[in-house]
């Protein structure tokens, strides 16, 4: 990350997060004060002082781990409006949690809690607006930002301005345009004034007002490139160098060093790691209490499946896990032990399209292992597979290796991720889904728009599921 954008990304968080904790501590203070409880603000001001400092925690934990105000200045009016309503539902649901076991529930009247909810959506929702009006309308337009020059040629200049125009950054602003292969010094581009063509580039800039300046230019050769480079670079001008020349790919771009090259690399989905580490410490502490119910239950599960059916306890298959490794997964046995053989008989019956098998009555599973995959237990032993790091509490379903084999090509986007006990599209309906296109839209939907919250969500909606018995068969 260059010096300039470090300092964009700076002003920008810190200037929001210092905003959202005056809003808090404003809509906290006015919230007891309007429910008018003013005898008793000495007896609880220790109380109170250690709420606020507990909400402020939370605010800064969670705006470091969830992201709350990604694409900040990409969000309309309603979007914003709605991000602000759920994060105040979050900060209400953990004070609530904070007071209840801190046992200071019985200092706060109910109405506090209201009161501050409203104060703080309308502070926030009006702080965030300013917010952005203040760094698209004055900042950008002020001295402090930074001075922009394009150079480009007559065929792209209009569509490279659309673009920079567009763009949601409000650090720089494009005092001027160069175009090199045709002389238009003294027109304009969409207001932005034409300053100079090859000929007068370095004595215009001379001179100029410029601390960056933006390059495309796919016609030039290497070493013109380079010359306009050094030109720039000794006179201590920041340069960008548009290398992403395709306009049809749609995957997330970033500019890195690879074996010492610097390369351009376009990937389909881009995560934060410090989340995916996060994630990947859930799925540790989730599995591990997870393998120890598993460990309390097998003793029963494994005489029901004894006394059932003749064959092993537990059912191993291999399947395709991240980017195509496979691995065996593991189950507690809910079919007879030849029920791999007779599949492909009942292939005439199947009720999903695509390459997934299933049928709402399928005679190769037990009695126990009717009621096993009922109540999900069947699932259980997949805790092991997670806390092998071969799969993750949430994510999507990996495909049996026969499966994989008819994957076309697009389907393979599912394997982006590790794949999960649970996804969204099993709490979307689970059995009850028969098109495995809307499967493949609902894991794509997950995988594109991931969130540690999104997972969080996923794993109450998957405990209600399972407890309700919805779209199990």
């Amino acid at each position: 990350m260059s010096n300039l954008n470090q300092k964009q990304r700076i002003i920008q968080n810190y200037t929001i997060l210092g905003i959202e904790c005056l809003c808090i501590i404003l809509s906290f203070v006015l919230a007891v004060f309007t429910r008018g409880v003013s005898a008793s603000y000495r007896l609880y001001a220790e109380t109170y002082i250690s709420t606020i400092i507990c909400i402020l925690f939370f605010h800064l934990l969670s705006s470091y781990l969830f992201d709350w105000n990604t694409a900040f200045f990409q969000r309309g009016y309603f979007v914003e409006f709605v991000a602000v309503f759920k994060y105040n539902s979050v900060l209400i649901l953990f004070l609530s949690l904070f007071l209840f076991f801190a046992k200071f529930a019985e200092d706060f009247s109910r109405l506090i809690f209201f009161y501050f909810f409203i104060y703080n959506i309308v502070f926030t929702y009006i702080c965030h607006l300013l917010i952005k009006q203040y760094f698209t309308r004055v900042y950008r337009n002020s001295n402090s930002s930074n001075k922009l020059i394009v150079i480009t040629t007559a065929a792209y200049g209009e569509k490279i301005l659309d673009r920079l125009l567009s763009a949601p950054e409000w650090s720089f602003e494009i005092s001027g345009l160069a175009i090199l292969d045709k002389g238009l010094t003294g027109t304009a581009v969409h207001n932005i004034p034409v300053i100079a063509d090859r000929s007068t580039l370095y004595d215009i800039l001379t001179t100029a007002v410029v601390d960056e300046v933006f390059l495309h230019l796919p016609d030039y050769s290497k070493q013109e490139l380079e010359t306009l480079i050094q030109q720039f670079e000794s006179m201590g001008i920041t340069v960008h160098v548009n290398i992403d020349y395709f306009d049809n790919v749609v995957a997330h771009k970033t500019t890195e060093i690879f074996a010492g090259f610097t390369v351009l690399s376009y990937e389909a989905n881009s995560f934060d790691y410090r989340r995916l580490f996060i994630k990947r410490g859930i799925d540790i502490l989730g599995a591990f209490v997870g393998c120890i119910i598993t460990l309390f239950i097998t003793p029963f599960v494994a005489c029901a499946i004894k006394l059932d059916s003749p064959g092993p306890v537990f059912f191993s298959q291999l399947r395709v896990g991240k980017n195509g490794r496979n691995f065996k997964i593991y189950k507690f046995r809910s079919m007879y032990i030849n029920a791999e053989d007779r599949k492909q008989e009942l292939m005439a019956d199947n009720e999903m399209s695509g390459p997934l098998f299933k049928m709402e009555h399928d005679p190769r599973i037990t009695k126990v292992g009717a009621f096993l995959r009922k109540t999900s237990i069947d699932e259980l032993p997949q805790f092991f597979n997670i806390l092998l790091g071969q799969m993750s509490l949430v994510g999507t379903r990996p495909p049996t290796v026969d499966e994989f084999k008819q994957y076309e090509l697009y389907y393979r986007r599912r394997l982006s991720i590790k794949p999960g006990l649970t996804g969204l599209w099993q709490v979307s309906g689970r059995n009850d889904i028969t098109d495995f296109q809307e499967i493949l839209k609902l894991d794509l939907e997950y995988i594109d728009n991931w969130s540690l919250l999104a997972d969080i969500k996923i794993l109450l909606m998957t405990v209600w599921v399972v407890i309700m018995g919805k779209g199990a068969k």
